[in-house]
């Protein structure tokens, strides 16, 4: 979950493929262009074949919303991504670029994500294929516009139905049960508001991150061993600061 970094889209008005099967479940959206993307979303559930990342989800992160506004490009747009974790505030900014129906990203990792059906009507569901060291994982998430800043109110949450059909979409393409982010809590502030809690800043530390510590960061996510390491660390951490 650390590395993904999510878009928007709303589905055509045509759509009327049935989602009560895998195929249905699982069709590819077509994208209609950049603006459909931009405003500020709360990310509401995923689930991922990465190993290890539903534990270091469940047990560090508490919520994540994420803020898209456009690129100099017509067919890019930036990704502010804030991410609240153990009471700290985490960001990361990434740029995607829209090529044949698929957004690529290459910073702080490789990326290629399309859009999936839902029957929410300001949701999404991204499908993304990211490299992490050597391997290729694949993740799906889900995204619930926000009217309103975040400071100023949440989205009401998802209902049952539409959690369900996240749950059934995971389990169409072979991915574990999604872990739900909890949106009862406050989340950080954007950038414009004043800071109640610290928050760092991982633009550039994910951008330089030397390959070969990715590639240790991957077997140790791998290992039951390695991701006992990772947890400790970062609880270690924690506590000191």
């Amino acid at each position: 979950m650390f590395f993904l970094i999510l878009a928007a889209v709303l589905l055509p008005s045509g759509f009327s493929a049935s989602l009560t099967t895998c195929d249905g479940l699982t069709q590819q959206v077509q994208i209609q262009g950049r603006d459909q993307f931009l405003g500020v979303w709360t990310y509401a559930a995923e689930s991922t074949n990465m190993p290890g990342s539903k534990l270091l989800t469940k047990m560090f992160v508490e919520n994540v919303w994420g803020k898209i506004y456009p690129a100099n490009e017509s067919d890019s747009f930036f990704v502010f991504q804030v991410q609240k974790m153990l009471g700290r505030c985490f960001t990361v900014t990434s740029k995607l670029t829209l090529v044949n129906n698929a957004l690529h990203m290459d910073h702080p990792i490789h990326a290629t994500e399309v859009l999936v059906a839902t029957s929410c009507s300001d949701c999404l569901v991204l499908l993304s294929n990211f490299t992490l060291g050597e391997s290729t994982y694949k993740g799906l998430q889900l995204l619930s516009k926000t009217k309103n800043s975040l400071l100023q109110g949440k989205r009401p949450k998802l209902t049952q139905a539409e959690m369900e059909e996240f749950k059934r979409q995971a389990a169409c393409l072979d991915l574990p049960p999604p872990t739900i982010l909890n949106s009862g809590k406050d989340f950080c502030p954007d950038e414009s508001s004043p800071k109640d809690s610290e928050t760092t800043d991982l633009t550039s530390v994910l951008s330089q991150a030397d390959p070969e510590y990715m590639k240790l960061l991957d077997k140790m996510l791998s290992s039951r061993a390695g991701l006992k390491t990772l947890v400790d660390i970062i609880a270690r951490n924690h506590t000191l600061n």
